[in-house]
């Protein structure tokens, strides 16, 4: 069963009889229906009532209505309104735009608009480059999305895509104070996309592609890098890939392996899959058996993806032919982006000794991390009510601040890795267990940290 969690945190206004035991009746009726307070409020105090703002979370909709029901089932209490947290926090978006200098006289005016304007106007069409410097291009980046592929949902399209991409955005000025702008696009056309953004490129210093659907999104993003003369980044390939290594990196230390000695299987071949593949490669792994619903890539099959011939001509030392659950009989590491449950606790027992697991589809993962710890030494999900959550916010931040900080266009993997290593740097080894082999999202070092090592390696190439 799942946890109460803040993402159903509920606001209940309750009236109720006036009495020394009103509040605690209260508390231990939403504790009984299962669910977690975390306020009580009086906001009116009368001779014969009260009325009592009772915050809690709980776990899903339904959830929220046994509680609601479980209040109302008190003598004389009456649940005037019930409000759900996450949507107010939603109400009229997450962002908004703050000019940077004030215009308080005419003066202020006349330099930030006309006619002063007219003359850094000129200096850009003169120099195109002075836009980087002279516009909000120095730290501004588009957000992208054409909504085909949104967290676990799916096709919801742009509209319902644009609340993740709000929260992309106020990360990125959160953790690395780069501005960032959500541009939901209303096609799903490949031509149509690579079009759209390169006519809306002068604006941004980068590009951020989200939650677009594989295999359309490789497409996307080689044209787009190479049409372009400003970074583009998939953060669902190379985000994912960049804390994953950092985190596989650490692991590796806890149980003494290396990684060019372990046998890892990839569950998934979609975006985030190949990216993961392909920086591990980069990093020195040598025995990585990739797994698509259909079981191991092997060099026997002729595939129609460009990206699965890849695998298939530079993964799989051993040829071996199988399904998942023979594949991970004998690994040392199980790193998954596929779907829920494709595993159970027989076949995490039947890993080597000292086994990693980094079970990380969401919300529900590859295998029941409980179970998984059981028998595997180390342990992480993409999920935050587990320890070792493998979280993109701890990459894309400071690796499009030091992008943007470079004045670079190209992406490499020696930049990939160096944020890696930025990363899994920030547990030092007089900290580093099972438990915790990932800094947290909110270590404040973080960006900062990956933002130069980007800087320095983007210097190098």
């Amino acid at each position: 069963m799942a946890a109460p969690s803040p993402g159903y945190s509920l606001t209940l206004r309750v009236e109720t009889p006036a009495s020394i035991t009103a509040t605690s009746e209260l508390a231990a009726a939403v504790g009984s229906a299962g669910a977690h307070i975390t306020a009580l409020d009086v906001t009116e105090s009368h001779h014969t009532h009260m009325v009592v703002d009772v915050s809690c979370n709980t776990m899903n909709v339904a959830h929220g209505e046994q509680v609601r029901d479980a209040l109302n089932e008190l003598d004389g209490v009456n649940v005037r309104n019930v409000s759900d947290r996450t949507f107010l926090m939603h109400l009229g978006g997450k962002l908004e735009v703050v000019p940077k200098v004030a215009l308080r006289n005419r003066d202020d005016l006349s330099r930030a608009y006309t006619p002063g304007v007219a003359r850094v106007c000129m200096a850009i069409a003169e120099n195109p480059a002075d836009a980087r410097n002279l516009t909000v291009k120095r730290n501004t980046i588009a957000v992208v999305t054409d909504g085909s592929a949104v967290l676990g949902l799916g096709n919801i399209g742009p509209a319902a895509a644009l609340p993740v991409m709000e929260g992309k955005a106020a990360l990125f000025k959160q953790f690395a104070d780069v501005d960032a702008w959500p541009v939901c696009l209303d096609t799903q056309d490949t031509d149509e996309i690579v079009m759209i953004v390169k006519a809306l490129a002068p604006v941004y210093g980068g590009v951020n592609l989200e939650d677009i659907a594989a295999p359309r999104c490789f497409e996307i993003e080689a044209r787009l890098r190479e049409e372009l003369d400003i970074p583009v980044f998939h953060d669902d390939q190379h985000g994912t890939a960049i804390v994953t290594l950092a985190a596989l990196a650490n692991a590796l230390k806890v149980v003494e392996k290396k990684i060019e000695d372990v046998r890892i299987v990839v569950s998934g071949v979609g975006a985030a899959g190949n990216a993961i593949i392909q920086l591990l490669a980069a990093r020195g792994a040598k025995n990585i058996i990739a797994c698509g619903r259909n079981g191991a890539i092997t060099r026997d099959e002729q595939y129609a993806d460009e990206h699965r011939v890849w695998l298939a001509q530079n993964t799989n030392p051993e040829n071996f032919s199988g399904s998942l659950k023979e594949a991970v009989v004998n690994a040392d590491v199980f790193i998954g982006v596929s779907a829920p449950n494709v595993l159970d606790e027989v076949d995490i027992a039947a890993m080597n000794e000292r086994a990693i697991v980094f079970a990380m589809a969401n919300p529900d993962p590859e295998v029941d991390p409980e179970v998984a710890g059981r028998h595997a030494a180390v342990v992480a999900t993409g999920r935050s009510d587990f320890p070792n959550q493998i979280n993109n916010v701890l990459a894309f931040p400071g690796f499009f601040r030091g992008l943007l900080d470079a004045g670079v266009a190209d992406i490499t993997d020696e930049m990939l890795l160096a944020a890696a290593d930025a990363i899994s740097a920030r547990v030092g080894d007089d900290e580093l267990n099972p438990g915790f082999i990932i800094p947290s999202v909110f270590d404040p070092q973080v960006a900062t940290d990956v933002a130069v090592a980007v800087e320095l390696a983007a210097k190098k190439d």
